[in-house]
């Protein structure tokens, strides 16, 4: 196992790149993108209904979207604006799973008008949607065991105290209702733990929802079209870390199947997925520039890009791996805090991480920023929107998100006379 990260691009591209597209900014490898979601299908192949919905809030940019939908993917949405963002890629119907909670009555209806799937949250949204939109004839419901959630070697998570899903006795009460109002096919939905990295994580939760399904037709009669297993499948962020294998977490799921549903006459149950973080998490890096020394009690290099840029180190304590690029061989004999220009402490992108030695001028790749990078970012201190890059096969780049300006920071604000006479 490689205790080396290496970045998929080098010096000699990030510079040819900066040229044209100042720092900070995020890009993403559209060549580890294909290959990665070829491998998810066929990861699932032996299930003839599969389907990856990949999850929008992780990266929401179209460019992206269009990529995994050639390959084949849907999108899971969770709001009015994903909505939006899936229809204008041409996302429609089955292809869009919807998964929201605490739904407003606008978003209900976006999802019935595209004939998404609606995977309602809780029991009172089955009279909520009927109020708002109507019953579609395939219907999705979120499922929460309680307690919490334990492979045998350690505790993942703790269902028991997220806001999420509906309870069995709800499951059932919720299928009968939908019944009685016109639905006549269903799918189960459950989320138990996030970015685990054990081939172990899907197989378990499908046999827990496989099960599920079996009561549930034997106890309503419903007819079970499909079951989504969600996200939660985790990514490598550390040096020497386990990866997951998909294709044993495939494998694992098969034999799941035909142990559960296979002897239940439910051997027609479509399969669906909803990664983000491993559809694209390796396959993007927010790329930055060091600008600043800072020689007190510790060492610490200022970089042009902030938690503005990249949340999760800030706010998770989250560790992202950090290339020097043009010294990937140099020995790692400085300790550094990496940090951002945030009038916050936590701005901090490591903290004490052994790194060659960093000058002014040095262009610095965070790793694995490509879900849930750009997407959580914000405008804290006045700080901007980064630039969004492709890296595309051929080895050429594209602009696919430019970088707020200023005028953007003030689009929404009525204060005229003084944003005109600067220019905004």
């Amino acid at each position: 196992m490689s205790n080396t990260k290496r970045p998929f691009i080098n010096l000699e591209q990030a510079q040819r790149i900066i040229a044209d597209v100042p720092t900070p900014f995020h890009i993403y490898d559209e060549k580890g993108i294909r290959e990665n979601a070829r491998l998810v299908n066929k990861a699932f192949a032996w299930n003839p209904g599969f389907k990856e919905y990949f999850a929008v809030k992780a990266t929401p940019n179209p460019y992206l979207l269009k990529i995994l939908q050639e390959e084949g993917c849907g999108v899971d949405c969770s709001s009015y604006t994903e909505l939006l963002l899936s229809e204008a890629c041409g996302f429609t119907g089955s292809d869009i799973m919807f998964s929201s909670n605490e739904t407003p009555a606008e978003d209900m209806k976006k999802a019935y008008d595209l004939q998404a799937n609606i995977n309602l949250d809780d029991l009172t949204h089955v009279d909520f949607l009927n109020r708002v939109a109507g019953i579609p004839p395939v219907i999705c419901c979120r499922y929460n065991p309680g307690g919490v959630f334990d492979l045998g070697n350690g505790i993942m998570d703790n269902p028991g105290d997220s806001k999420y899903g509906m309870t069995e006795d709800q499951m059932a009460e919720a299928y009968t209702r939908l019944m009685q109002l016109g639905a006549k096919e269903f799918g189960i939905h459950a989320f138990l733990a996030s970015n685990t990295v054990t081939d172990d994580y899907y197989p378990e939760l499908a046999g827990i929802l496989f099960r599920l399904a079996v009561r549930l037709k034997e106890r309503t009669g419903a007819k079970i079209k499909f079951i989504n297993l969600s996200g939660g499948v985790g990514i490598a962020y550390k040096p020497g870390q386990r990866q997951n294998d998909i294709m044993a977490i495939g494998e694992g799921v098969r034999r799941q199947y035909e142990a559960i549903l296979t002897p239940a006459c439910m051997g027609d149950v479509a399969i669906y997925t909803e990664m983000g973080r491993f559809m694209l998490g390796p396959y993007g890096g927010l790329v930055t520039t060091a600008i600043h020394q800072k020689h007190i009690y510790k060492e610490y290099i200022g970089v042009d890009a902030c938690a503005a840029n990249l949340m999760r180190p800030a706010m998770y304590g989250a560790y992202h791996h950090i290339t020097v690029l043009g010294k990937e061989e140099a020995p790692a004999d400085h300790v550094y805090d990496v940090v951002g220009g945030l009038c916050e402490n936590n701005d901090k992108f490591a903290i004490d991480r052994e790194l060659p030695e960093i000058n002014t001028g040095d262009v610095l790749f965070i790793h694995d920023t490509g879900a849930h990078g750009f997407s959580m970012g914000y405008n804290y201190n006045g700080k901007l929107r980064s630039a969004e890059v492709l890296l595309c096969e051929d080895g050429t780049h594209q602009l696919i998100r430019r970088a707020e300006t200023p005028a953007d920071y003030f689009a929404t604000l009525d204060f005229s006379p003084f944003y005109k006479k600067m220019g905004f």
